[in-house]
């Protein structure tokens, strides 16, 4: 009885030695699923919002006053 365990043990110890090993397929990483070139467009269209959002800020409280005005 214990002899039919032990080749149990051993064969199955041996099976998943010879398995061929699982190949993984990494996917590029994406942020929020844009490429690259998409995450730097966004991240420039952001960086002129706030440029303008500020500007427009800075003339409505007085703190600047354009020369032309």
């Amino acid at each position: 009885m214990l002899d039919d365990l032990r080749e149990q043990a051993s064969a199955s110890y041996i099976e998943e030695e010879e398995a061929p090993p699982v190949e993984v397929i990494r996917r590029p990483a994406r942020f929020l699923g844009m490429t690259p070139i998409q995450t730097c467009v966004v991240a420039v269209l952001l960086l002129g919002i706030t440029c303008l959002l500020s500007i427009f800020g800075l003339l409505v409280t007085g703190k600047i006053v354009l020369p032309f005005l």
